[in-house]
């Protein structure tokens, strides 16, 4: 058993930051795709003017929901009764105010900066293999400064968990990064996209080298950043990377590394996906809920398998009651 060493601070907050975003879930067919000019499995950046013109191409209206990568990630730690807390700009309206309630009644701290200008949104869709193509409108997350980002942000966190989606903004990324090392947390970050590896790449191998602790990545992500196509490889050179790595294989199940070891985690139940929405988000949720509790990497990684697995049998980033039930008796 390889043993998780984030417990010995004797804290256990996770802090996400990334973008306050709402999702909007669009099931469409890949004419859709081609239709919009999609990047398949990828994210591309547009205004609002781009989101309700394609929406108003869709064929159905979208399901409406919180979200953004570390949002997800800490809402799941809250659901699993740890300790978390968000850090992001929101609008000043109905959906801004929409998605703070969200993060409190999923026992998350908000710690949130306001903007005049609309909430974020990202326009997902969800095509019938259950890949999920997005556009986002990064609206009042983009404004966040990083003079805002100060250590007490920070503040008693174990864990700071950072959103790649940042790379596209490097003065905030680092503002995040250098205030969650002089809070004396561990720094997570997850790479987000292929595309967004792609595009900050150079930018991205000096902040993981300078910065990162924990490195996390699913196949794209990974051979974007690697170069490698063969996932052992892929492991053992994330884990060169950073302190502990994890690569995540979809329905194959997921390995970690730390120390020259690679453990290899088990998928919950191989079947098919309804909606793969969140699925990483959430694999980050049980992982890092169990690292700052101090389980072994194994358990982390299956609560990670566990929450990974229940979020792809319903539409969108939210796990039921019941999923959550199932997960919790897997806990120690």
């Amino acid at each position: 058993m390889v043993k998780s060493e984030c417990a010995e601070t004797g804290k256990n907050l996770v802090v996400g930051v990334g973008s306050a975003l709402v999702d909007l879930l669009a099931h469409e067919d890949d004419a859709f795709i081609e239709k919009t000019g999609a990047v398949k499995g990828g994210m591309t950046l547009v205004d609002k003017a781009f989101i309700d013109q394609t929406l108003a191409m869709t064929s159905r209206k979208p399901q409406i929901v919180p979200g953004g990568s570390a949002c997800n990630t800490v809402i799941g730690i809250g659901k699993l009764g740890g300790a978390a807390r968000f850090v992001g700009k929101r609008g000043a309206g109905q959906w801004g105010a929409m998605f703070e309630k969200d993060l409190i009644d999923n026992n998350v701290e908000p710690a949130l900066f306001q903007s005049d200008s609309p909430t974020g949104r990202v326009l997902s869709i969800i095509t019938p293999d259950t890949q999920r193509s997005m556009f986002t409108f990064l609206g009042a997350s983009s404004e966040a400064d990083p003079k805002d980002l100060g250590e007490s942000c920070f503040a008693g966190a174990s864990v700071v968990h950072v959103e790649g989606y940042l790379l596209f903004n490097p003065e905030l990324i680092l503002a995040a990064l250098k205030s969650a090392k002089a809070a004396g947390a561990r720094v997570s970050l997850d790479l987000a996209s292929f595309n967004v590896v792609e595009e900050s790449k150079g930018f991205l191998g000096e902040i993981v080298s300078d910065y990162v602790d924990i490195l996390i990545a699913n196949e794209d992500e990974a051979r974007a950043y690697t170069g490698c196509s063969d996932e052992q490889q892929a492991i053992e050179k994330l884990a060169e990377e950073a302190d502990i790595a994890v690569l995540k294989v979809g329905e194959r199940g997921s390995f970690i590394g730390q120390n020259g070891n690679v453990v290899a985690i088990d998928p919950v139940n191989p079947g098919r996906a309804v909606d793969t929405t969140g699925a990483g988000d959430l694999w980050a949720s049980g992982f890092l809920y169990g690292l700052v509790n101090g389980y072994s990497l194994e358990k982390c990684g299956e609560i990670g398998s566990a929450c990974g697995y229940e979020v792809c049998q319903v539409i969108g980033a939210a796990i039921p009651d019941e999923g959550w039930e199932r997960i919790k008796r897997r806990l120690p």
